[in-house]
């Protein structure tokens, strides 16, 4: 049967089919739960949440399902050079942007450097919760938080943009690796190397990782119906991971906005850039990612982040669409389902129809 994989019994799951942990907010309780309660694994995108938000969404969590569901962490959420970010960079930075600020008729905001990283405060919180899985990014946890998770029964999976960063991932016992293609939306996550020096396709890096390691592999990157799971688990893939699908859905918390873009002609021009965040992540293409080249110093993550903010929050109530950062994949071009369950039912349908088990 093509759902019964690696993948669905190591998380006791039906469907190899996740959900991509999207963070900033898009993914909600109630998506979530929609993909668990279908036979996938939801999944929460945690970074931004104090532990505090974490165990109070756990708890509404609770009241939506019962099955196993994945909550993703950043083990590096602040940039190291943001410490010692030199003062005459930052003066640069402020006079490539000012003109955005000027043009929205809102003053430049001051910043304040000292971000404190957030990450083993949330994997305190976390662990109380006891997910059955426990996804991260940017990086390999201390081996004492991977211990600590397999003692408690708690699945771990890490995300690989090169064959490098698998082996290391394997290294670390992680029981799942993520090959994160170059065509998926938001944030590049990798940790060996820059980004830009790690752009390898889904279904290449699929190869290469099931060509080197033994370790199961979930695809993501490109994959947005069931031919894309199929082709997935044809070259290998225990599993596939889908967020730009999820993101137009009604149980998103993506503005309306937001999705109406993935909807439009618009979906078809993703970029690359750092210049929304401080790290590279692929994005509908806007004013901001033409005008602000990739090659141009921009502030550390998060920092970026805290200066665009106040320009996102002007251009939406402005109208001015082309200084808004949309997150995408590369395969936004036929998204068309708006209930998290139907696509579900879609994608395992169309699935088994193709694989013909």
């Amino acid at each position: 049967m093509w759902n019964q994989t690696k993948i669905t019994e190591l998380f006791g799951i039906k469907y190899p089919i996740l959900l991509g942990p999207m963070g900033g907010g898009f993914s909600t309780p109630q998506l979530l739960a929609a993909v668990s309660n279908a036979g996938g694994l939801g999944s929460l995108g945690a970074y931004t949440l104090s532990p505090e938000q974490l165990l109070e969404t756990a708890n509404v969590i609770k009241t939506l399902t019962d099955k196993p569901y994945n909550i993703n962490l950043w083990v590096s959420d602040v940039d190291n050079r943001l410490a010692n970010f030199p003062a005459d960079s930052h003066e640069k930075v402020k006079a490539l942007f000012k003109p955005f600020f000027d043009e929205l008729s809102i003053p430049f905001p001051d910043l304040d450097a000292n971000i404190p990283s957030k990450f083993l405060k949330q994997v305190e919180a976390l662990f109380e919760i006891r997910p059955a899985v426990f996804s991260f990014i940017f990086g390999i946890p201390p081996v004492e938080i991977l211990n600590e998770a397999r003692r408690l029964g708690i699945k771990t999976v890490g995300a690989a943009t090169t064959l490098d960063e698998a082996l290391a991932l394997e290294e670390a016992k992680v029981d799942a690796i993520v090959a994160a293609g170059f065509e998926a939306g938001g944030h590049r996550p990798s940790f060996l190397r820059p980004a830009h020096d790690s752009l390898t396709g889904t279904f290449t890096l699929i190869q290469q990782l099931k060509a080197k390691i033994k370790t199961p592999v979930i695809a993501a990157g490109g994959i947005a119906d069931g031919k894309g799971i199929a082709a997935a688990l044809t070259l290998g893939a225990d599993a596939v991971q889908l967020g730009t699908a999820f993101l137009i859905t009604d149980e998103s918390s993506a503005t309306s906005l937001h999705k109406a873009t993935l909807l439009s002609d618009q979906a078809k021009y993703t970029v690359l850039s750092k210049s929304l965040t401080g790290r590279m992540g692929r994005l509908i293409r806007n004013r901001i990612s033409d005008e602000i080249k990739y090659e141009s110093e921009v502030l550390p993550f998060p920092l970026q982040t805290h200066l665009i903010r106040p320009l996102r929050e002007a251009a939406i109530a402005q109208g001015k669409t082309d200084m808004i950062n949309f997150w995408s994949g590369q395969n936004g071009v036929r998204l068309k389902h708006t209930k998290a369950a139907e696509l579900m039912q879609a994608l395992i349908t169309e699935t088994g129809q193709i694989l013909k088990s």
